[in-house]
């Protein structure tokens, strides 16, 4: 089916009380596995890639974000599930517009570093413009996630968040409340406190990043009180690994065996396999089982 409205998909989520899971994909093997959960549990996804990873200056092969964005949207159309398409986290705006019409219909500019609040809502409000004109909406966050255990992060003031989301015209805002990117180990709680007055003071829906590392009982409260999308990324890529490293355990010398014939020895069915039976987990917490159209 076509790509599903973002706004849609998020206010139906709201509505009935259950989150979307974004669960960021990096090869086809990690989004098929991502698309296989979703079918299988009737549950609405969003899926993408990350747009800091692949517009780095550092890496070794310059990537092509239209094949990214063709490659997503033709999984997207073969789904039989509503699925939203992401450019995830980009520190660069030339990618972000491009984005905009390579496939994707959702786009997510991040802060420069040392950027203020009011100059990075003028950032996005360029973006949305943009983004707007071609049906695509744009997901913005304020506050800053502590990155495992390196520094505190900036909490998001519900005050703020409400001037951010006027002045910016973001569709989504994701918030700093407890929530943490790249917790290797152990889960935390969330500040649900702050959450709830975040949700009283703004009118869009609600992301928390750093899924792998919320506590579930603290992500199932946050879905209750209107947290609408929730984003994974370290766990699938945790999981994929071990189930790689698993595969590749063997004294199998046939190559092709190992790669692409797609039996009990394919290295990269362990790794699909992987990421599907985590992003099932992931899909219980949410609520959002059963919930496709």
């Amino acid at each position: 089916m076509p790509l599903t409205s973002i706004n849609d998909m998020m206010q139906a989520a709201v509505r009935q009380g259950y989150a979307v899971g974004y669960f960021e994909s990096w090869n086809f093997e990690s989004l098929s596995g991502v698309i296989d959960a979703a079918e299988q549990s009737r549950s609405p996804i969003i899926i993408g890639f990350n747009g800091e990873f692949l517009s780095a200056s550092d890496r070794i092969a310059a990537e092509q974000l239209e094949w990214y964005g063709a490659l997503g949207k033709a999984a997207a159309e073969a789904a039989n599930v509503p699925v939203g398409f992401i450019f995830n986290e980009c520190p660069v705006d030339e990618w972000v517009r491009r984005a905009v019409t390579a496939g994707f219909n959702l786009v997510m500019p991040v802060p420069f570093e040392g950027e203020s609040g009011t100059d990075h809502a003028k950032r996005v409000r360029s973006i949305v413009e943009v983004a707007h004109a071609h049906g695509v909406a744009v997901e913005a966050e304020l506050g800053t996630l502590p990155f495992g255990t390196e520094h505190d992060g900036e909490i998001t003031s519900p005050q703020g968040a409400a001037e951010f989301v006027a002045a910016s015209g973001a569709d989504l805002l994701a918030i700093s409340a407890g929530n943490v990117h790249v917790l290797l180990q152990g889960r935390r709680a969330l500040d649900l406190e702050r959450i709830a007055a975040i949700r009283q003071a703004v009118d869009v829906p609600l992301v928390l990043h750093g899924g792998t590392g919320i506590s579930d009982d603290s992500l199932r409260e946050a879905v209750a009180l209107g947290v609408a999308k929730v984003n994974y990324g370290t766990v699938l890529k945790q999981r994929y690994l071990a189930a790689v490293r698993g595969a590749l355990n063997t004294s199998e010398a046939n190559p092709h065996r190992l790669l692409g014939m797609g039996g009990a020895e394919d290295v990269m069915v362990a790794g699909r396999q992987a990421v599907y039976e985590a992003t099932l987990e992931k899909m219980e917490l949410l609520g959002c089982m059963g919930k496709a159209n």
